[in-house]
């Protein structure tokens, strides 16, 4: 694909995680902020259709004010945007990336009268917002040999990039898989039900307007903490867990309570032992129990959204890190009834890439046909459901 494509040597895009103003305001500060919200939660979640999480920059915002650094602001960049300035000189605010903080209006057009006066900042603080596939600008002089070279914006998001890298056709679900993992389905308007804001659902803008309706699910990171502790390979750990009993302990994998590092195997084992489960005894047998808890919560979120949704769902596609494991997506498959597609790994990058491709005219325009060179280029391995 790589050779069919190479964007790389037309132009520029950048993409970030989430997490941007991080050093406007201590993680300490935010959380009771966080806190009081909640109080009025649900009329925040029907302005913004975005499910209250801590780290979003509303909050960051909140806890900022009153200090020197929001008082001297005269533009907000979030950091992909912040990359694209120092390239191109030229400020924007790419949207599916400012869908998540919190302060644009459900659907993501524009920003929220409401919301921005919770966060005590005004709309002229931001620069325009810009949608992914239009131009960012061209790199300015001071970069050298690459002076002149256009940049293009991307779905900024991470997920966004990994949803647009899907190679889904029809009533498809999706998991992007990796430390974290985003459940969910595409839509064409956001759902801000009362409903829905308590089943912890979000409504977060993709490419070309649509609405990545996802729930947050733990992830890998429940094992990942589990090998830091035990210093152990995965491999010898998903051998073994795949012929360990199935649903012999189960977790709740969206529980707050395994979001900090540290000392996973003693949380799991407590919260077993507080559901009167069986106390996983070995390293194998808490690799199972991780995984058939991620599993029933993947299905749990897909089961939520396609309820709360309208939708039908056919197939589940797992893009990520997490299509490399096998047991999690044929348990995926067994849990939730539906044929799984795992992969691309690299969705993220693939999305990325396709929009820059798209905005250079190498790729066909609709979203559509990007996802069927996907289907066409990319190696994906189907798991069927089992009785």
């Amino acid at each position: 694909m790589g050779r069919r494509l190479r964007p790389a040597r037309r132009g520029r895009g950048v993409a970030r995680q989430p997490g941007a103003l991080s050093r406007l305001a201590h993680g300490r500060r935010q959380r009771p902020i966080f806190r009081a919200f909640r109080f009025s939660g649900y009329s925040v979640y029907e302005a913004s259709g975005i499910a209250l999480q801590p780290f979003n920059t509303i909050f960051q915002l909140v806890a900022a004010a009153g200090s020197a650094q929001l008082a001297a602001a005269r533009s907000l960049l979030l950091i992909p945007d912040l990359i694209s300035y120092w390239l191109t000189g030229v400020a924007g605010t790419e949207v599916t990336n400012a869908s998540t903080t919190g302060l644009l209006a459900a659907g993501g057009k524009s920003w929220s009268p409401q919301m921005l006066s919770l966060a005590g900042v005004p709309e002229s603080l931001f620069p325009p917002l810009r949608a992914p596939g239009s131009p960012a600008g061209v790199i300015a002089p001071a970069a050298g040999a690459a002076a002149g070279t256009p940049v293009t914006v991307v779905a900024s998001h991470d997920t966004a990039s990994a949803v647009a890298g899907v190679p889904g056709a029809g009533n498809f679900a999706y998991i992007s898989c990796g430390t974290w993992s985003l459940v969910g389905v595409e839509l064409p308007a956001p759902v801000v039900s009362v409903e829905s804001y308590e089943a912890g659902f979000t409504n977060e803008i993709g490419v070309d307007g649509t609405v990545r309706y996802l729930r947050n699910v733990m992830g890998l990171w429940l094992l990942q903490e589990c090998q830091r502790s035990w210093g152990l390979p995965l491999e010898p750990l998903l051998a073994g867990a795949a012929s360990a009993p199935a649903g012999r302990s189960v977790i709740d994998a969206t529980d707050p309570v395994f979001l900090a590092p540290g000392d996973m195997p003693a949380r799991i084992e407590a919260a077993c032992r507080s559901a009167g489960q069986p106390v996983p005894s070995t390293p194998v047998e808490m690799t199972r129990c991780i995984l058939d808890s991620l599993a029933l919560a993947y299905r749990r979120a897909i089961d939520d959204a396609r309820r709360l949704a309208g939708v039908s769902v056919d197939v589940v596609h797992i893009v990520g890190g997490g299509a490399q494991n096998e047991l999690l997506c044929q348990l995926t498959a067994d849990a939730c009834g539906l044929p799984v597609l795992a992969g691309p790994v690299e969705a993220g990058a693939l999305g990325n890439i396709l929009i820059q491709a798209r905005a250079l005219g190498l790729v066909d325009p609709d979203l559509s046909s990007m996802r069927a060179l996907l289907r066409e280029t990319q190696r994906l391995v189907l798991y069927e459901p089992r009785a």
